[in-house]
């Protein structure tokens, strides 16, 4: 066979690790045997979405039993969204049809109204005293009908204000509320010492949001989505993970706590004891992994876009981001909208971002590639794979038994609209001796094809790849001698 670039992978192989343990069933956990993934209902458990922005409990017209079904269907298992201490205006990040941002009337959070009008996008004003029970009898809900999909929801209690435009709707802002709290700047309401009060609302609503989903096992709580805008301070973060920590002392379970560290990559140093999952956004490459996978915790991707709004860019962020090693991955999708909870509104192509039916189809072939490995013994070879020019490449190996390949080609536009014409590469794996399983995926069909069972004696294996178009996906799975 012909081919017009070559990639070359050296992987060392060694003996198995010892069997798994046993695991009891119980809220999600970091897995004791590798706690780079998930312990979830008794099984280890990698977390693979597209989802959508935030407002699935926030917005009251959004219809959240028809989109959770959604990505149930396609065998995705993670959601994350906005518990409304942050609301978003129509039009914000030119977003078209943004779920995060509830027509006049429709945005309900866990603090009740008032008597009082003068709310700033319809209704009355808030009382950041008083609950809102209906506000969280449909949080429950939301979680539970997720619950009952096998969908995971990531519970983020705040969010910074990037705008003025923010601020003005938010019930912590004192014009919106009867308590006379929040006199502040958006840049000091999430700090320690210039909050204007606003600290004990942080504490209560916290408290609450916890004691009330406390029984459910499909549940992690993000503290803070993109703290590194807007002021927030690393020390009010500790806070209130410390604040989940303490209220959940008292009862029967325990949950994991999520900080979200950086756009792109960063080093984490040091971690809260209390915190097990470290999020980026647009992690791509995926530096992040690499640099923070001695903290054996997750490193998750939960936030994707500017990229265009195309497949391709989202695929390949998600493939590389989940073959360094990463344990979460959530693209944002933005064809779920109210009226459109099947997520098929066509957004126009000024969305921020992508997310379609045929991506998250895309989305669910890769969730199944990894769980069709033991995922839990393998690990990544950071200096194991050299690429071809024009070409990306990502390995993950259990050694002595399997390797996952992901070879993309280089997104130098960082949109990937371009077509480019079908291509092959050469992947070169230093293998045992020993009959090795072939399975060849394409990313963008789901289909695979399985050329015959190869015996290799050791040593350096060349395999040729199917013809492709932007990426595929190789399994290699020993299995005799």
């Amino acid at each position: 066979m012909k081919h017009r670039c070559s990639t070359s992978l050296l992987l060392a192989l060694t003996l198995p690790a010892a069997p798994l343990l046993g695991a009891a069933a119980r809220p999600l956990a970091l897995h004791p045997d590798n706690p780079h993934y998930f312990l979830f209902r008794g099984r280890p458990t990698v977390l693979v979405t597209s989802a959508e922005h935030y407002g699935a409990v926030l917005n009251r017209d959004f219809d959240y039993v028809k989109y959770l079904d959604a990505l149930a269907k396609d065998d995705l298992n993670l959601t994350r969204t906005f518990v409304g201490s942050y609301v978003e205006p129509s039009g914000a990040f030119n977003i078209s049809r943004n779920t995060l941002a509830p027509a006049p009337g429709r945005f309900i959070c866990p603090w009740a109204r008032s008597d009082t009008p003068g709310y700033a996008n319809g209704g009355n004003k808030f009382d950041l005293t008083k609950w809102d029970d209906a506000y969280f009898q449909r949080l429950a809900d939301f979680v539970k009908q997720a619950g009952k999909r096998g969908v995971v929801v990531e519970v983020n209690l705040f969010c910074p204000f990037y705008e003025e435009t923010q601020w003005k709707l938010s019930p912590q802002n004192a014009v919106n509320n009867v308590n006379g709290i929040g006199t502040v700047a958006r840049t000091n309401v999430y700090t320690l010492d210039r909050h204007g009060g606003l600290l004990a609302v942080h504490d209560a609503l916290t408290r609450k949001v916890v004691a009330e989903l406390n029984a459910f096992d499909n549940v992690y709580y993000e503290i803070c989505n993109e703290p590194y805008f807007g002021g927030v301070t690393l020390e009010w973060q500790h806070r209130i993970a410390e604040v989940i920590a303490a209220t959940e002392s008292s009862l029967p379970n325990r949950h994991l706590i999520s900080r979200n560290v950086a756009n792109g990559s960063a080093k984490i140093d040091p971690p809260h004891p209390v915190i097990s999952i470290f999020n980026f956004h647009y992690a791509y490459p995926p530096d992040a992994v690499a640099m923070n996978y001695g903290l054996n915790k997750v490193i998750g991707d939960n936030e994707t876009g500017f990229r265009g709004t195309n497949d391709l860019p989202y695929r390949a962020e998600a493939w590389h981001f989940m073959l360094a090693g990463g344990g979460l991955y959530n693209n944002l999708d933005y064809s779920f909208t109210v009226g459109h909870e099947d997520g098929t509104f066509v957004y126009p192509a000024t969305q921020p971002g992508g997310g379609n039916p045929a991506f998250r189809r895309q989305i669910g072939a890769l969730k199944r590639f990894i769980e069709d490995f033991d995922f839990l013994r393998m690990k990544l070879l950071p200096n194991a794979a050299t690429s071809a020019a024009g070409f990306s490449t990502r390995v993950l190996v259990e050694p002595g038994r399997a390797c996952a390949v992901y070879v993309s080609r280089s997104l130098d536009d960082k949109k990937g609209g371009g077509a480019v014409a079908d291509q092959t590469v050469v992947v070169a794996l230093d293998l045992p001796a020993g009959a090795y399983q072939l399975e060849w995926l394409n990313p963008v069909t789901g289909l695979s094809v399985k050329p015959p069972k190869v015996k290799h004696v050791g040593g350096i294996l060349r395999l040729d790849s199917p013809p492709f178009r932007d990426d595929v996906a190789l399994k290699v799975v020993r299995t005799g001698k």
